[in-house]
């Protein structure tokens, strides 16, 4: 599905300088450090190897509920997918700001042209707002064209943790459980990540939320 043109800006209008993350490859090296086979890997997800393949070979970008069955059939964070090869990255026992490889620091700030984005299934995009590891926090821009999902509407996304959401531009439609609910610019959202849900764009304009994870365990 084409993505459209952003409305009011959106994120057309964002400096350049991301860090996108070559996810397919992040996740192959995972697996690869697992000793997992790529069959081995689709069987325990209940897809076809085909599917695994050209996700980790970037023919292909996943789906939000691929990707969290994925991370966590693997027993890592999102962290640790969007974090790799990042010099601003920090382990858990590092002080908050750390020196990077090109000699700045990483401090608390992160600068809106230079977050690290990772791109998913029909253009939706995760851009993460913190420069470093936060331990079982995921504190995320996110972006929704017109007619993205995060999952089908058979096929509903659960994990460990809870949510928290605010739409920041357009209408974001959200399921969760048997209610669905839509929200516009400013309304905010907040449920048990364990029940089954799926947020998705049945407008015209983008979406863009600030969405937040926490306790979402490996």
């Amino acid at each position: 599905m084409a993505e459209r043109a952003p409305k009011n800006g959106g994120t057309a209008g964002r400096p350049g300088g991301e860090r996108h993350v070559a996810l397919g490859e992040r996740l192959r090296e995972e697996r690869m450090e697992r000793g997992l086979s790529l069959r081995e890997l689709a069987r325990r997800l209940e897809v076809s190897p085909s599917l695994v393949s050209q996700i980790e070979t970037g023919k292909i970008q996943p789906s939000v509920r691929t990707l969290y069955a994925m991370v966590s059939e693997l027993g890592v964070s999102l962290d640790d997918v969007f974090a790799a090869g990042d010099p601003g990255r920090s382990r858990p026992d590092e002080p908050a700001e750390t020196a990077r490889a090109d000699g700045a620091r990483s401090g608390p700030v992160q600068r809106a042209g230079a977050r690290t984005v990772i791109d998913l299934e029909a253009g939706v995009r995760w851009e993460r707002l913190t420069t470093e590891n936060e331990r079982d926090v995921e504190f995320l821009l996110t972006v929704y064209p017109a007619g993205s999902e995060s999952a089908p509407a058979d096929a509903l996304v659960r994990h460990t943790g809870r949510e928290f959401g605010i739409v920041l531009q357009g209408r974001l439609s959200v399921t969760v459980g048997f209610e669905e609910y839509d929200l516009g610019p400013g309304d905010s959202v907040s449920f048990d990540s364990t029940v089954p849900h799926r947020l998705h764009n049945e407008g015209d304009e983008t979406v863009e939320a600030v969405w937040v994870v926490l306790g979402r365990q490996r």
